[in-house]
């Protein structure tokens, strides 16, 4: 049916290079691209079957980009590069007449903030090219986002209350690694804690709050407050929301490092000479720290991802839990990928197949929860992410 350009060669680019070449009714012809192009060589030798090209570009450089746009003309972009380039990708796929897809929202890279404004600000520009962008379509944000419009759309006349949790029970037998790029994951786990409440919005001390939930198939493990982004659009999408929040498990041992990390200056993103060289320290640990790719060989365990609600349906109080669990070995016995990049990048298979199918295509920039979540809920069954409802439970809210 269409043309794809993936932009990013990491865990979940590798995810994403797999889900698509597997749904090969869809997307008729793949290319793969990278700073690093022996990176999409081995992935698409990996596939194998001459199913993937690939090619070298900065995402980084609009002019760069434009030049590849222009020469492989894609249908979509996949950008699942780093959120300091969404822009540059976004101004490129405006030049070229190119739709666009991302899994995680802007950020700069002189400050650990994200959010979406930089985004939306596209709105009008994409709409007037008759362009489609779609914003945030990995699991989380993504399909939690997803689960919401689902649980609105079929078994809420109000949602109030909304707890996205995020699990990973998995063990990859290191003494310390980041599931994804370590510059991103550490600026986000390190940030000041925020959630939503009675329309504005709480700051929290990182991990000030904290308690133990229980996950399906796993048990109980300390969670803890954090603000994800997700949190920014689904409040303005679902106005009757009275609490929106986001928990995330960390061990004992990775929250020992993290502070480490931190006391000693690692995690600093401000630049410092060294040796007459400047140097950013988050930079400098992430070239000596595990790379996220190359985790899942010996990955155990699996990840619980899942949104717990409690709202009306007809002048009733219910509440409502549905979840994913992903096997970090099944995952990479697929993909060769972890559980996380496995989580991630077959969200984005998806959204690109809702796109290429026509269900989920309009001028504009959206964040997912603006789609119809039915068709995408029935491909993450097909595709390798099942998910479970459960009815009126103690959600431990």
């Amino acid at each position: 049916m269409g043309k794809i350009l993936i932009i990013g060669a990491g865990g979940v680019g590798t995810v994403v290079a797999h889900k698509v070449a597997q749904n090969s009714d869809v997307f008729t012809e793949i290319m793969l691209a990278s700073r690093t192009k022996s990176k999409c060589d081995a992935i698409a030798q990996a596939i194998g079957g001459n199913k993937i090209q690939t090619a070298k570009v900065d995402a980084d450089d609009v002019e760069d980009l434009k030049r590849l746009f222009n020469s492989f003309k894609p249908e979509l972009v996949i950008n699942v590069a780093l959120p300091y380039q969404d822009l540059t990708i976004m101004d490129a796929c405006l030049a070229c007449g190119v739709n666009y897809l991302d899994t995680a929202n802007y950020e700069p890279k002189d400050e650990a903030k994200y959010e979406y404004g930089w985004q939306w600000a596209y709105q009008d520009r994409f709409k007037e090219a008759g362009l489609t962008a779609i914003l945030g379509c990995g699991f989380d944000p993504g399909v939690t986002s997803v689960f919401t419009a689902y649980a609105a759309k079929h078994h809420f006349d109000e949602i109030h209350y909304l707890d996205i949790v995020d699990c990973n029970a998995g063990d990859h037998g290191k003494a310390f690694a980041t599931n994804f790029n370590p510059e991103i994951n550490i600026r986000e786990v390190t940030q000041k804690g925020k959630y939503w409440e009675n329309g504005e919005w709480i700051e929290t001390e990182p991990h000030e709050i904290h308690k133990p939930l229980n996950y399906p198939n796993i048990g109980p493990k300390e969670s803890y407050v954090i603000y994800h982004e997700e949190l920014e659009s689904l409040v303005k999408n679902f106005p009757t929301l009275k609490r929106a929040r986001f928990w995330m498990t960390f061990g004992q041992e990775y929250l020992t490092h993290l502070r480490v990390i931190q006391n000693i200056g690692m995690a600093r993103i401000d630049p410092v000479i060294y040796n007459g060289v400047e140097i950013v320290p988050i930079q400098f640990l992430k070239a000596v720290l595990p790379d996220p790719g190359e985790l899942g060989e010996n990955y155990t365990g699996e990840t619980s991802i899942g949104c717990r609600i409690k709202g009306v349906k007809d002048g009733k109080e219910r509440t409502y839990y549905v979840y994913n669990n992903c096997s970090h070995e099944a995952a990479y016995k697929e993909t060769g990928a972890q559980g996380v990049s496995y989580t991630t990048g077959v969200p984005a298979t998806i959204g690109a197949i809702m796109f290429m199918k026509g269900l989920w295509r309009k001028p504009g920039v959206y964040n997912v929860e603006e789609f119809n979540p039915d068709p995408f809920m029935e491909q993450l069954n097909k595709q390798g992410l099942p998910w479970h409802e459960l009815f009126d439970i103690d959600l431990e809210m």
